[in-house]
């Protein structure tokens, strides 16, 4: 089936559901997917943050909903996408919610490592599971988006837990990709490099935040580390007809920072 340039990423009568949406990556993907045509429904536990990005959305001409909530409680995901899939149907999940951990191996904890697997890992694949469900039920292709790291393909010290969260991501990403593609959804993987979020800035003070950002800008062939909006135009390529036959990738905007076979 020929598709155009211009309708290739055109999500008009699809509907989005984004986790992660009240900054950064979330943010940026909630906006470009409204602006892309896409009903969107915003999640986080952010109150403050959601309202903001759906005040954006509309402002910007698109339809948002809210859903506050927290990605690694299984019920609360699962009720969340049930509702959006019974208000307005489900086309897209960008499973984006992610939070930043650094600890050496030798000091990591189990409250360090169960901590951020219930968020990086776990609220993934409690979005995905719900969200396939809902595709398959209703008898709909889908497009589902987990959300990667470029840590998955180097090492760094102190990046255990968020590293191996991650790397989990990935194998999750290709086992549904295999077990839903008959169904017609797809599942990718967005790897980004360094980018430059609130919560990456939350993480460092200003000086450390100046220099990690110039040593991963010179690290880059592109010389820059990336923007939110970067990794959401990533995101609307794997959530759209643009990407008809991919499944099963990881989609890798880090700038060049990693170039793995």
């Amino acid at each position: 089936m020929s598709t155009s340039v211009r309708t290739a990423q055109d999500l008009t009568g699809r509907t989005a559901f984004v986790t992660g949406a009240a900054s950064g990556i979330g943010h940026a993907t909630a906006l470009l997917l409204a602006d892309a045509g896409a009903v969107v429904h915003c999640a986080d536990r952010d109150a403050q943050g959601l309202h903001e990005t759906a005040k954006a959305v509309e402002n910007a001409g698109g339809t948002a909903r809210t859903h506050t909530l927290d990605v690694s409680d299984r019920a609360q995901v699962e009720t969340a996408i049930r509702a959006a899939q019974q208000e307005d149907g489900l086309d897209v999940l960008a499973a984006v919610a992610g939070i930043m951990h650094s600890s050496p191996v030798l000091e990591t904890t189990d409250e360090d490592l169960d901590r951020v697997l219930a968020i990086n890992f776990k609220g993934v694949l409690y979005a995905c599971q719900a969200a396939a469900r809902a595709m398959i039920d209703a008898g709909r292709p889908g497009s589902i988006v987990t959300m990667a790291s470029g840590a998955v393909d180097t090492g760094g010290p102190g990046l255990l837990c968020y590293g191996a969260a991650k790397a989990a991501v990935v194998q999750l990403t290709k086992t549904l990709a295999t077990e839903v593609g008959p169904h017609g959804i797809r599942v990718n993987a967005v790897a980004p490099g360094w980018i430059r979020t609130p919560m990456t800035e939350r993480r460092n003070n200003d000086e450390v935040q100046l220099h990690t950002e110039t040593l991963m800008s010179r690290m880059s062939p592109l010389g820059r580390v990336g923007t939110p909006e970067d990794i959401a135009h990533a995101v609307l390529h794997l959530a759209s007809d643009a990407s008809a036959f991919t499944t099963g990738q990881i989609l890798r905007p880090n700038g060049g920072v990693a170039m793995p076979w």
